[in-house]
């Protein structure tokens, strides 16, 4: 039998090293890295990824000093007091045949801090801090910290670095004019303002000698008004070659940059495009990165020629043993990312430890595990949600003998609303993942049909009540009218919509409403192409444009929708850290108007009254689609404690809590649970 994926899992020679395959796991931050305390953490979660069989790990970023630091406190190696820790990292690597590099990345006018520095005195519009601009002393005393660092990384035992040279950060800011106003050597001309970040590469190649991967994060798209133009790109790409630098490793748009790069909204490679230009410009490898999450996907980034290697961060979250499943021919068995950033960037953002929506495990090896129970028990799982899915795998998993019961004919529950909605098609992933998983580990499906307490009690030593929520009802006059429907209506039941709405409810449920019915909301639509994402944002895939940014094209509204909501905040405020402006922003390209502070007083032939900050208004509209919050179905756990009693009977997800859709907190409830049933 042939090779599963063989471009992929091919390995990779460096002349002084080889790499075992091109799958590269990329660097992300997951707040372990800021506390010695939780080194010993952060061993366990990149072992078990080298177990797992990654070619080649980058750390979360490390800074080479304090004016570095992404935070107050935030991990940075500037001492040999520190290498301790992170040889905790290095050994528990070494020790399952992987390798590692640290990504030394010194944050700039980023940092979110008053000592951080720039190369002018530009603030950033995501920090509150204004840096101070580095006289030529302070640039040189930068370049010594960064050579400082990978100098004591060589020591701690990593194989290399990755000089983080993208993405906005210090050295990317040094290269171009939108940030850069200096006029003596480090400023002006190109080949200025380049001079950081070949002489940055050029020092650290010369202090930790020639058997060293050194990659450089590499900007190959800006999306920023005075970025970098493309000649400027490879002008740098090849004098890093000169510097020698090992790989190039392709990053994608600034921060601050208003066009969306790694979120689901994204068509998975959508940028391999700038990969193909890069790596048919120089001789390094080139390194493929954002929105990878299939084998398949990163296979084929090889196979046509556009990319050597292939970088995936958020899917070692979701699956640690990616790699191994790929080369077991089980990809079907990956759990895969679908890039919602719920659980890893949004955490990483609120100074929470980052882990996985999918995959609560992941950050918490050494507190989330389960072995076999001890007496296996009959156990019920009621509701085949994401909640029930997660507590039914891993209690079986445990040897438990599992029945899931739920009155639909499938799996999923609110997953298969959520696959519907355009920008979230990745959730058939997981779907699929469940289906599979349910399988391997012997879980008794009992689908299509409803349940009751009496059976339940007299047949299980354990009920597990996933049974989610129900949307609320809201008592307004003329709400019992036909046009006024609920978003299981629209979303599950497919009910015709006009082609005048008003949605009530602004949270996630509102807008993925509205994200459905700006398609031709009657089911789900092929996902977005990458021709129309970049026409969409304003990308320039000619790379003619400097920053690759032009004038995004305007897009077609099918139905004329107003959003809804009580709250006084901004609209949408309550949405995704990191996502929640690519939602508002495409609502308002597709016309979508939005109200806040707003009073329901009735619905009639004329359309929905209403009163926003004390002046009523008219909204005429076909129909009204209500999403304001939901209720908890526990009836049926009612019933069962009664009888059972509190120690058997077992709440998760929405049936333990009503409110806003939370997928994060039931799966990582259903997984809890699943672990500690006895």
């Amino acid at each position: 039998m042939s090779q599963p994926y063989p471009e992929l899992l091919a390995p990779l020679s460096l002349g002084f090293t080889v790499l075992k395959n091109r799958v590269l796991m990329g660097s992300m931050h997951t707040g372990l890295e800021d506390r010695k305390a939780d080194y010993p953490k952060l061993a366990a979660y990149f072992a078990e990824r080298a177990r797992g069989g990654v070619g080649l790990i980058v750390t979360g970023g490390i800074a080479p000093n304090l004016a570095g630091w992404l935070a107050p406190f935030a991990g940075k190696l500037t001492g040999r007091h520190e290498l301790a820790r992170h040889r905790l990292v290095t050994d528990a690597v070494h020790a399952e045949g992987g390798k590692i590099a640290m990504q030394i990345l010194h944050a700039g006018r980023y940092g979110y801090h008053p000592l951080c520095v720039g190369p002018s005195a530009v603030k950033s519009p995501i920090s509150p801090f204004k840096p101070r601009a580095l006289s030529s002393r302070g640039v040189g005393r930068q370049i010594d910290a960064f050579v400082r660092c990978a100098s004591l990384a060589q020591e701690a035992g990593y194989d290399g670095v990755e000089l983080m040279g993208s993405e906005g950060y210090l050295i990317n800011q040094f290269l171009v004019e939108h940030v850069n106003r200096r006029d003596d050597e480090w400023g002006g001309s190109f080949e200025n303002r380049a001079r950081f970040a070949l002489e940055v590469a050029r020092r650290v190649r010369e202090t930790v000698g020639p058997e060293f991967i050194i990659i450089f994060r590499i900007s190959v798209l800006d999306l920023i008004d005075t970025g970098s133009d493309w000649n400027e790109v490879v002008k740098l790409a090849l004098g890093l070659e000169q510097a020698g630098v090992s790989l190039l490793n392709c990053g994608i748009g600034w921060h601050e940059a208003r066009v969306p790069t790694i979120a689901t909204r994204v068509p998975r490679a959508a940028f391999g495009f700038a990969t193909q230009a890069l790596k048919d410009a120089v001789s390094l490898p080139v390194v493929a990165t954002n929105r990878i999450n299939t084998p398949e996907v990163a296979n084929e980034l090889i196979a046509s020629g556009a990319a050597d290697l292939v970088s995936m961060a958020r899917p070692f979250l979701a699956d640690s043993q990616f790699v191994a499943k790929a080369a077991a021919n089980r990809a079907n068995r990956i759990n895969t990312c679908i890039a919602c950033n719920q659980a890893c960037l949004d955490h990483i953002f609120s100074r929470q430890a980052a882990t996985c929506l999918v995959n609560p495990r992941a950050g918490r090896e050494t507190e989330l595990n389960w072995s076999l129970a001890a007496t296996p028990r009959r156990i019920a799982v009621v509701g085949a949600g994401p909640a029930g899915l997660a507590a039914a795998s891993v209690a079986a998993e445990r040897g438990h003998k599992v029945t899931l019961f739920d009155a639909q004919d499938g799996i999923g529950g609110q997953f298969n609303i959520a696959k519907q909605i355009p920008g979230k098609e990745e959730f058939h992933e997981t779907l699929r993942y469940f289906e599979h998983r349910l399988d391997d580990v012997g879980v008794i499906r009992q689908l299509g049909r409803a349940v009751n307490a009496t059976e339940l009690a007299d047949h299980f030593d354990h009920v597990v009540i996933a049974t989610g929520i129900r949307p609320r009802v809201l008592n307004i006059p003329g709400f019992d009218s036909d046009a006024v429907l609920s978003y299981l209506d629209v979303l599950r039941d497919r009910k015709p919509v006009g082609e005048r709405v008003a949605i009530i409810g602004a949270g996630g449920i509102g807008f993925d409403t509205a994200e459905f019915l700006l398609g031709d909301g009657t089911g789900e639509q092929p996902p977005q192409s990458v021709p129309a994402f970049l026409a969409q944002w304003g990308i320039d895939a000619t790379l003619q444009a400097r920053g690759a940014l032009v004038s995004a094209q305007p897009v077609t509204a099918r139905r004329d929708i107003t959003l809804l909501q009580r709250k006084s905040t901004a609209v949408g405020r309550g949405l995704g850290k990191t996502t929640g402006w690519i939602h508002r922003s495409n609502l308002k390209q597709h016309g979508v108007a939005m109200l806040s502070g707003v009073e329901y007083e009735r619905f009639d032939h004329n359309g929905l009254h209403i009163t926003v900050r004390g002046e009523p208004r008219l909204i005429a509209v076909d129909n009204v689609v209500v999403c304001a919050g939901q209720e908890s179905n526990d009836e049926l756990a009612a019933e069962l404690v009664a009888s059972l009693g509190d120690a058997r009977v077992h709440r998760i997800g929405g049936a333990l809590l009503a409110g806003e859709l939370d997928a994060k907190r039931a799966i990582r409830e259903g997984t809890e649970l699943g672990a500690i049933l006895a």
